[in-house]
């Protein structure tokens, strides 16, 4: 294993940009939600569960792991959250490393690695500072769903990931589909119209008292801002930042229910989501991208 791991000192939201700010405090609030829509307990209890998101990532990035395994590799995943995807990862034997900008969502993780008998290391970093905050390089540089929307600056990010990767190590990314961001609301007849920018620029600001999982309770911090990525610019950053990209897929199925007459699909690794009959093959839900840093 590489250096030792090193936290910095707590983050708060003194110093952040104030939409960035507002989003910590809207994640703060998400955390004790997530800890029970995700189903942590269910996890903990199983040792041999992992989460659907962790299963599907593992699928796109096994024909570019060594034996297609990430037994014995050193993982870092940013933008981790409360740890479930990076602790499945720890149960297919990779030893990882979770950074989030949550103080909470942190200190869940470790609390459910804990819990979970795993060994793990989470970092309370904002994640384009992790290099200063996570001493070493690994094996595995990992970003996926729900992830990108929420950084401002995306060559930042992109030299983040270089700077932890080793080479010959795999940068792996799966997130929403940026087209899918541009769409309007589902229409009464179920069109799929495309409605708002596809490109970049201004974040948009958003109000919510509710999160993806369901739940009774409401949130106080409503306020989030999001930032647009388009497909080139997450293509590009990378290029940038030193890495060569070795695949790149789109998919047409999401791990949650982004309109309303979506349906479930259940497959060999967990549930999903997708568009329903013809409109499936219409628009891609996500993309993939797999990059590696050359020595």
């Amino acid at each position: 294993m590489d250096a030792a791991r090193t936290p910095l000192e707590s983050t708060s939201s003194a110093g952040l940009p104030p939409e960035v700010a507002a989003n910590l405090r809207n994640w703060e609030e998400r955390v004790p939600i997530h800890l029970v829509g995700y189903g942590t307990d269910a996890f903990v209890a199983d040792p041999h569960r992992l989460s659907d998101v962790a299963r599907q990532d593992l699928a796109l990035m096994a024909p570019h792991l060594p034996g297609g395994s990430l037994e014995g590799l050193d993982l870092l995943h940013l933008q981790c959250h409360i740890g479930t995807d990076t602790l499945s990862f720890a149960r297919c034997g990779a030893r990882v490393t979770g950074v989030d900008l949550s103080p909470s969502a942190i200190t869940a993780a470790r609390s459910l690695a804990e819990r979970a008998g795993l060994a793990a290391t989470f970092v309370e970093s904002e994640v384009t500072a992790a290099q200063h905050a996570v001493t070493g390089t690994f094996d595995v540089v990992h970003t996926s769903i729900g992830a990108l929307c929420w950084l401002p600056d995306l060559p930042a990010w992109g030299r983040t990931v270089a700077a932890m990767l080793r080479p010959g190590g795999l940068f792996f990314v799966r997130d929403g589909h940026p087209v899918m961001a541009a769409l309007d609301d589902v229409h009464e007849d179920g069109r799929l119209v495309l409605a708002r920018p596809y490109f970049g620029g201004t974040p948009e600001r958003w109000y919510g008292d509710q999160t993806y999982v369901e739940s009774d309770v409401r949130l106080t911090s409503t306020e989030t801002w999001e930032w647009k990525h388009p497909l080139s610019e997450v293509v590009t950053v990378l290029l940038d930042a030193g890495l060569r990209i070795t695949s790149l897929g789109e998919q047409d199925l999401l791990p949650w229910k982004a309109f309303p007459h979506m349906v479930e699909v259940t497959g060999e690794h967990g549930s999903a989501w997708a568009l329903p009959g013809e409109q499936r093959a219409h628009l891609p839900l996500t993309f993939s991208l797999t990059a590696t840093r050359d020595a």
